[in-house]
């Protein structure tokens, strides 16, 4: 999971080729079906984030899009009671949180994807069981006042963000899935005991608390706290926004679990009556229109084979994902907010 100075190469006119056929394909079957045909999501990720996109999509292949937007865990959860009732209603999961989709792998409610959209990303950004993949990243870091800190006094780990020089100067979102995320792979690589110490540590320090990364971000331009913990691509958002905004993103050593990447996954759910669409809408969130709108509109890092993130964002390599399994932890990510809680850390 470590960055590295790499960028995604090797893009060839095989991947324009199989996406414009997939597409084409799904849109022709609706047509034919007198329909045009539709595919429901149920969608994690933010709706400014992610609607544009979807639109293009609805654009491009006249299949009709229905969204339900919600916190992926909630939203993983209510697959879960429409799968147990025989009466699932969506076609494809879009999930902020990989615990969330991996909880939804484990209850075999994921259908395994096509081969020719597996191969649309590297290996280290899809699951190893083919059930759900990568289309978007993002790495946390450290966003901090230009004007109030010096970045020679910056934390190389994130648990000096518990130490007295930071005391009521860090700003957290403790509600937040990203951060839950964080948490999360904070106990599968540090333990449990070392995860509740730091959240008992920064919870201590008084610590400012939001609702959302970007309020985190925009109280940082203010000068309201001096730095705060975010998904990276919040403050090149507002920057392209009001690019005289004192702030800029600061990276934890590689090593540290303040600089995990954390993918943006989506899958197929089990049983779904519209398979072609939502591969097809898959396909499309990983065509070059897709990835070029997550990594110039949104600045996230794009993960399909040949594909560059914007020229104001420094390239990094996704370490391989497959392998990580949340589902593994005592209690999910349920357990997570409880820590979380427990602590005293709550918006």
């Amino acid at each position: 999971m470590a960055p590295k100075n790499h960028r995604f190469r090797n893009a060839g006119a095989a991947l324009f080729g199989v996406l414009a056929l997939t597409v084409g394909m799904a849109a022709c079957s609706s047509d034919d079906a007198g329909s045009n045909g539709s595919v429901t999501i149920y969608s994690g990720r933010n709706e400014s984030l992610i609607q544009p996109i979807l639109d293009d999509f609805s654009d491009e292949t006249n299949i009709d899009v229905k969204v339900k937007y919600g916190d992926s865990a909630d939203l993983a959860l209510l697959v879960e009671e429409e799968a147990a009732a025989g009466n699932v209603q969506a076609d494809v999961f879009l999930s902020q949180s990989p615990g969330s989709i991996g909880f939804l792998e484990q209850n075999e409610r994921l259908a395994v994807l096509p081969a020719a959209t597996l191969d649309l990303v590297p290996p280290t950004v899809r699951d190893a069981s083919d059930k759900w993949i990568g289309f978007s990243g993002r790495q946390r870091v450290l966003v901090y006042n230009t004007d109030l800190v010096d970045p020679a006094d910056l934390p190389e780990s994130v648990y000096e963000l518990t130490e007295p020089e930071w005391n009521d100067r860090v700003g957290v979102a403790p509600s937040n899935g990203s951060f839950q995320d964080f948490v999360t792979a904070m106990r599968s690589t540090d333990g449990e005991d070392a995860t509740a110490e730091w959240l008992d540590g920064l919870a201590a320090n008084d610590p400012v608390t939001y609702p959302k990364n970007s309020a985190i971000v925009a109280a940082v331009g203010r000068g309201e706290v001096d730095v705060g913990l975010v998904n990276h691509y919040y403050n090149y958002r507002a920057l392209a926004e009001n690019p005289d905004q004192p702030s800029a993103n600061h990276n934890f050593a590689p090593d540290d679990p303040g600089s995990i990447l954390i993918v943006t996954g989506s899958a197929i759910l089990e049983g779904s009556n519209n398979a072609d669409n939502a591969a097809a809408l898959i396909n499309f969130l990983l065509s070059p229109a897709g990835q070029e709108y997550f990594a110039n509109e949104t600045f996230e890092y794009p993960l399909a084979i040949g594909m560059e993130p914007a020229a104001e964002v420094p390239a990094i390599e996704f370490g391989d994902v497959s392998g990580f399994n949340y589902g593994e932890l005592g209690g999910g990510l349920e357990q997570t907010r409880v820590m979380i809680s427990e602590s005293g850390l709550e918006s």
